[in-house]
């Protein structure tokens, strides 16, 4: 049975529903109400599968519980090892129907809820381009280090608007060799967009990119930084500890709140940290752009080849876009998205759980959920 350890100090009110809303109204209605999902089927491990658990994290916050739900769904349907998969959710603030829908939809699920402590990120976050950047749960993965227990060595970090459709046991045996993060990189996007002018005007931070991996680029830099999107990170949380990348990212945190230096919210101290020298992973693993490009709302080419993770990073997420638009507006990757939705509601238009023909159920285990509080070091 779940246990869940109850901190009244530390409830913090749902905020930012109100501009959300003035943002989505007709979305997040739905978003915050329906809380009702359709229990999801057991899936059963191989007969290869050996006692190695898979540690995912993830955020979750009651307006994203369908894309988280989805997310699980896809990994749990798609892995050879299903019973091995742990999850780690990280969220702001005690939220009880956000458990028990969890809980009750996955009985069977191995995981553990730990308390981000909003206040050490706070006093660091600058506005940014979207106000959805800005909540203090998007920054939660930059502590995964100080918040999961010791044992846990490394962690698959996965977003909440994305769906797996292949084993996540391939990301998960990715080799970071002597890298903090393993990640699909690209190294032909236009980096400079990210950052302001007054940061690429001041050769003090232009320098920061030395040291890099790559050959010297056309733009006179001394070595060619690289994006990657932070929504899907395998993190070596041991080597992150030893190194003290916690402290780095909040420098750079710092630095842009007594000058700007960038646009976006979580993503840019982590590029200015870790860029080209992050151990690249196959692009597949991260289909990412699907809800939009974050600084022109622009739509992003598919990458070539096979898909094994698709993300609708950017402003449109796919739940909302299947409630508010009939069948034939769907986009095709919105459709697949509905394919992992196991809400329940009572318009066809909104997502509804369909079980996969090849589905392997079976009975269910005992579920060891446990709900922890942990706030991180102190400052």
């Amino acid at each position: 049975m779940a246990a869940i350890w109850i901190f009244p100090s530390i409830l913090l009110p749902l905020s930012g529903l109100l501009s959300l809303f003035l943002a989505h109204p007709t979305p997040l209605i739905a978003s915050a109400a329906v809380l009702s999902f359709r229990e999801a089927p057991a899936f059963r491990n191989g007969d290869a599968c050996g006692k190695e658990l898979i540690h995912i994290a993830m955020t979750l916050d009651v307006n994203y519980i369908r894309g988280t739900m989805a997310a699980v769904f896809s990994i749990l349907q798609h892995s050879t090892c299903p019973e091995n998969a742990a999850f780690h959710f990280l969220w702001a603030r005690q939220q009880p129907e956000v458990f028990s829908a969890i809980n009750s939809t996955f009985p069977y699920l191995r995981f553990d809820i730990y308390l981000f402590d909003t206040t050490r990120v706070q006093g660091l976050i600058s506005k940014s381009i979207r106000q959805a950047l800005d909540q203090p749960l998007n920054y939660a993965r930059v502590y995964l280090a100080d918040i999961l227990p010791t044992d846990v060595k490394r962690v698959i970090y996965l977003d909440s608007d994305l769906v797996v459709v292949d084993d996540i046991m391939k990301l998960w045996e990715v080799d970071n060799a002597d890298r903090v993060l393993a990640a699909p990189e690209y190294c032909h996007a236009n980096f400079t967009v990210y950052f302001t002018d007054a940061f690429w005007s001041d050769p003090k931070l232009v320098n920061t990119f030395e040291g890099g991996k790559h050959p010297p680029s056309s733009s006179g830099l001394a070595w060619k930084p690289c994006y990657f999107n932070t929504g899907v990170m395998v993190v070596d949380v041991e080597k992150w500890r030893r190194g003290g990348y916690t402290e780095r990212v909040e420098g750079w945190m710092a630095v842009q709140k007594q000058k700007r230096i960038y646009h976006l919210g979580s993503l840019p101290p982590f590029l200015l940290v870790f860029a080209g020298n992050i151990m690249p992973v196959d692009h597949r693993w991260n289909q990412h752009g699907l809800g939009g490009d974050n600084i022109e709302g622009k739509c992003r080419r598919l990458h070539p080849g096979p898909i094994s993770l698709l993300h609708w990073s950017g402003k449109g997420k796919p739940w909302l876009r299947l409630m508010l638009f009939t069948a034939h507006d769907f986009q095709h990757q919105d459709r697949l998205m509905k394919k992992y939705c196991l809400a329940l509601t009572s318009s066809s238009h909104h997502c509804i759980f369909l079980l996969p023909s090849d589905a392997k159920v079976g009975p269910r285990p005992s579920s060891d959920a446990k709900l922890r509080a942990n706030t991180g070091k102190e400052n």
